[in-house]
């Protein structure tokens, strides 16, 4: 199956989403025919703990049409039959979903025979005047080789122009500016500070140490006062959120990646002392501004009460019910032929709400802190390739990455009852994962939000 059959099977041939893939951000049969299944050199580095706290400062009926053209009325009347025409719409949709699923599947053997090409790609669209920045994130989606991940960063959060004749400039004033602020708001004595700037700083200071505790590198004390400086300078820039707990957790992708610049091997044996005033100034500052970038992106998930998050939760909530329907499909083949009784709709989210599990109980932190806590640290610079490459649209991306995610374990999670759920979803088993399980939580991602998001009563009521 190639590129167009696969769109034209998700979400009908004169779908406006096929125009949209065609001309736009790569589809999951294409970004896994563009990736190699192991690592681009990145190192393994174990998991991060999952504490955490909450300061205050067509022909085919389509996914909708399928799940809607079942009343309630006719759910209650399966067992006696379904009418042919129905029947019949029903098992081309299962097909269609079911090939597309194994397409995905199959076109990750061939990962690695491309890779090299998207390298040429990246280099040619860097080579440029001027970067394309249509063009970045469609690579860059699918993931970013390691050693061009700093530069690439910096373009896809418009940190650095696309003009390559202005960059230098833009980030050398960028870095001077930033210079200043940590010496008017960070390097003053608490005597200039108010009360709620001194207990913000303690906090933050009290945050650091437990940022990644599993991994030796964020517990040097050096790493651990360029963290604080940088939250420290951002909360007081930015006094409509001030600092909230799980913000440290999201300065570690781009600390590492912007030390990587500078330092080689392991993350394990890397020592910023190694590193000039000047450069670690630079990452700091590199650092402040990517991370300034991204929450003014999604500023109301870090305001108080959280109301962004709080919204996006309920939007997974729905989604899930909405894929849990259509996975219900996709797994009854026999059904089709009244061999398999249809007993129940909604098995994973009908079985949470059975048990009283609140979606923001789990979900609230995978928000929060954008899934660092949730799958070991070596992944996650991968992760956030796809995050940057969604730009302006990676709040309502995360639902559909988050949903995936879930999904996962799906079976699993129908077999707990509420404290079981609780303790599986708060230490869940992703410490042996490799980029492979990654990339099928991100193309599945895709694959959902491909079908659902053209649809006008798609989460209409959240």
């Amino acid at each position: 199956m190639d590129s167009k059959q696969w769109v034209e099977a998700a979400s009908g041939k004169n779908s406006p989403v096929m125009d949209r893939l065609l001309k736009g951000r790569t589809f999951p049969g294409k970004v896994l025919l563009t990736r190699r299944t192991d690592p681009l050199g990145d190192s393994s580095i174990a998991e991060h703990s999952p504490d955490i706290e909450r300061s205050y400062s067509e022909n085919d009926l389509q996914p909708t049409e399928l799940m809607d053209s079942f009343s309630e009325g006719e759910v209650q009347n399966i067992n006696k039959g379904i009418n042919n025409s129905a029947k019949s719409k029903l098992k081309s949709s299962v097909s269609n979903i079911e090939t597309m699923s194994s397409d995905v599947q199959k076109t990750m053997m061939g990962a690695r025979a491309t890779d090299s090409a998207r390298v040429t790609k990246f280099r040619k669209e860097l080579s440029g005047p001027a970067v394309i920045l249509e063009t970045l994130r469609e690579l860059a989606w699918s993931g970013v080789p390691p050693y061009m991940r700093p530069t690439i960063w910096r373009l896809l959060l418009g940190y650095a122009p696309t003009n390559s004749d202005r960059r230098e400039g833009v980030l050398t004033r960028k870095r001077l500016e930033y210079l200043d602020c940590v010496a008017q708001y960070y390097d003053i004595p608490d005597t200039e500070r108010s009360d709620d700037e001194i207990s913000m700083l303690r906090q933050i200071a009290v945050d650091c140490p437990r940022t990644v505790p599993d991994v030796t590198f964020f517990q040097q004390v050096e790493v651990q006062k360029s963290l604080e400086r940088v939250l420290y300078t951002w909360a007081i820039r930015h006094p409509a959120s001030g600092y909230v707990q799980g913000i440290n957790d999201l300065v570690t992708p781009f600390l590492v990646v912007f030390l990587s610049e500078y330092l080689e091997g392991s993350i394990e044996n890397w020592s910023i002392l190694d590193l000039s005033p000047e450069k670690m100034s630079n990452i700091e500052a590199d650092c402040y501004w990517c991370l300034s970038m991204l929450l003014d992106g999604m500023q109301d998930h870090y305001t108080f009460a959280q109301p962004g998050i709080q919204q996006l939760v309920f939007k997974l909530k729905e989604l899930v019910r909405r894929i849990d329907v259509i996975l219900k499909f996709v797994s009854l083949s026999q059904f089709i032929n009244n061999v398999v009784v249809f007993d129940r709709l909604e098995p994973v989210s009908r079985h949470m709400e059975e048990q009283g599990l609140e979606f923001l109980q789990f979900a609230f932190r995978w928000f929060n802190c954008l899934l660092i806590r949730e799958i070991p640290f070596h992944l996650v610079t991968r992760l956030w390739d796809t995050y940057l490459a969604e730009g302006d649209a990676l709040p309502e991306f995360l639902i559909y990455i988050f949903a995936s995610f879930l999904l996962t374990w799906s079976d699993k999670l129908q077999k707990l009852d509420f404290q079981e759920m609780v303790m599986f979803l708060q230490h869940l088993p992703t410490q042996n994962w490799t980029h492979q399980e990654l990339e099928m939580v991100l193309s599945r991602a895709y694959m959902w939000h491909t079908m659902f998001n053209s649809c006008p009563s798609h989460l209409a009521n959240s």
